[in-house]
């Protein structure tokens, strides 16, 4: 399926609101209803729409800490990434792991209750020797901006 710049602006309001009604929708991309639904069903059915799903006010439930953790292996050949990647997908407060150029293997995001329950965390994974060879920890103090939503029509201006 070949993505047009209406597509694209389909997939960007409804990654910003995914309760928008259809004819809502069909209004913020300038086509009637019928059109944008089957538009819609499209884009589900050919895999651009994975899901919905709400969007939690964490902070309303309780505190929580961030923090972005530069990890090094000590080895680099397939099976350490893969033996790495298998113990940190068992982590729950892992969200976000990234393989990245530079300095370091990967750049882990985690939220978890606070800092005991992080170190104890980097302390079991030390332990079961998943191929670490260091990491450094970055707390986050505040987040001025988090976006939920990808540019997509700057990124993809069909």
């Amino acid at each position: 399926m070949k993505l047009d710049r209406i597509d694209v602006k389909i997939l960007y309001e409804l990654q910003k609101n995914g309760r928008v009604t259809n004819v809502e929708l069909a209004e913020l991309v300038n086509l009637s209803p019928s059109p944008c639904l089957m538009r819609v069903k499209k884009l589900q059915s050919e895999g651009y729409i994975e899901g919905y799903s709400a969007q939690i006010n964490v902070s309303k439930l309780g505190q929580t800490l961030t923090v972005f953790t530069e990890i090094t292996l000590k080895n680099h050949r397939q099976i350490d990434f893969a033996r790495f990647l298998a113990a940190i997908e068992k982590v729950d407060q892992v969200i976000e792991c990234h393989l990245v150029s530079g300095g370091y293997d990967y750049l882990l995001k985690f939220v978890t209750a606070g800092i005991d329950e992080y170190q104890t965390i980097m302390e079991r994974l030390t332990d079961l020797d998943v191929g670490i060879d260091k990491y450094f920890s970055f707390v986050v103090l505040k987040s001025p901006i988090i976006k939920a939503h990808m540019p997509l029509t700057t990124l993809f201006p069909h």
